[in-house]
């Protein structure tokens, strides 16, 4: 299967070399955080590396609807042929967070239609199509700030971060840490925040990694940054 001529692989013969690949303790491992496939992200990414760049593929292999076909196309599709309609739908039925988080950072991020995207999501009544919006907004909030209500920002993930179901409230807390990571002036609040809503403060955190509790993340990143 492998051997498959890039030029004349079709999604049968992709699936089936997929189906190969599951793996039952992935599979256990990927569940626990909401991912209903059993493919190792490593070979996946080596499939991609292979296939190259193939936007029609790529559309017939996310038609399919199984994640890991899914998470193969958009490492083989090319992100700015998709419209902006096109984009919406796919997250609206983007079922799992893998498939969401690199629909959102491999596609939308780099899609002409990304600000309008941001805009259109971050309000969304659905938690998780919001989510997406934020995601966008972090975004911004490092690599182009500018027109950002910054602390209209922080009004809101003060009011509503504490109740927010679990994938809106990682979100609005990547957005509180990138504020008070990448803006001094907005620092002391954002430090403020976090340390009142507590959110993510017990967030079991292995060895040599940096804590997503945002307070401690802000100060160790602008530690860092700092050279310390």
């Amino acid at each position: 299967m492998a051997g498959t001529n890039v030029l004349q692989a079709s999604v049968a013969d992709i699936l089936a070399e997929l189906a190969a690949l599951e793996d039952p303790r992935a599979r256990e491992i990927n569940e626990k955080h909401g991912d209903d496939h059993g493919v190792n992200l490593g070979k996946l990414r080596a499939i991609a590396k292979r296939l190259k760049v193939q936007p029609d593929l790529a559309r017939e292999l996310w038609a399919t609807g199984g994640t890991a076909a899914r998470l193969l196309s958009l490492l083989i599709c090319r992100p700015k042929s998709y419209e902006q309609d096109e984009l919406d739908g796919m997250l609206r039925e983007s079922r799992t967070p893998k498939v969401h988080d690199w629909l959102v950072n491999y596609v939308v991020k780099k899609s002409p239609a990304a600000e309008d995207l941001r805009v259109a999501w971050f309000s969304d009544p659905d938690p998780v199509v919001a989510s997406a919006g934020w995601a966008l907004t972090s975004e911004r909030i490092v690599k182009k700030p500018e027109g950002l209500d910054l602390g209209k920002l922080l009004d809101i993930i003060e009011s509503n971060m504490k109740e927010a179901p679990e994938r809106l409230q990682w979100a609005m807390n990547n957005c509180l840490a990138q504020i008070g990571i990448e803006h001094p002036e907005h620092r002391a609040r954002a430090l403020d925040i976090g340390e009142r809503l507590e959110v993510l403060k017990d967030y079991p955190t292995p060895p040599n990694c940096t804590s997503p509790f945002a307070p401690v993340w802000i100060n160790e990143m602008v530690k860092r940054q700092a050279g310390g």
